[in-house]
């Protein structure tokens, strides 16, 4: 697995930019609500810990993970002064090829939002082989991908308001 050996909580915080005047949206898959609650903790610990301000941090629950890219999209064109939007979700394998069409869409889905749109969304839906992957990457010891994300987002916005001077 990518992450053995690394712990996705970990960052240098000196290399990421101060998020006060930052504002951001999470919509969060509540498909496998164990994984995804944990993601979304990391997500939000992580913009507070930058800076982020409560009443800075909208966030909007969709059924699945396939549903993550229309819910992206609507809180984008709802909350247009939203400086990120992060997707969160988790997708485990089973006997089906159910697995292969849900990542490949949302990965398409969410590429195709980052292309057509001026906000950046971030792409944090595990895709897992078992639910102990995903425990492992949502908070347990290769630490959290929320958390990861969280400071993708903030990188960003940083990117896309330095581009607007």
């Amino acid at each position: 697995m990518a992450t053995e050996g690394n712990n996705l909580s970990e960052y240098d915080k000196n290399k990421v930019p101060n998020a006060k005047e930052f504002r951001f949206g999470i919509v969060v898959s509540e498909w496998n609500e164990n994984i995804t609650e944990g993601l979304f903790q990391g997500a939000y610990e992580a913009l507070k810990a930058n800076g982020v301000l409560d009443q800075s941090i909208w966030r909007w629950n969709v059924p699945g993970s396939f549903e993550l890219i229309y819910g992206c999209k609507k809180m984008v064109e709802t909350y247009d002064m939203l400086d990120a939007v992060i997707a969160i979700g988790s997708v485990i394998e089973g006997e089906t090829k159910h697995f292969d069409f849900v990542c490949q869409g949302v990965s398409q889905g969410i590429k195709d939002l980052n292309v057509q749109q001026d906000i950046p969304v971030i792409f944090c839906v595990l895709t897992d082989q078992n639910m102990q992957q995903a425990i492992d990457r949502s908070g347990g010891k290769h630490g959290n991908k929320g958390t990861e994300a969280a400071v993708a987002a903030i990188k960003m916005a940083k990117l896309r308001w330095d581009a607007r001077l």
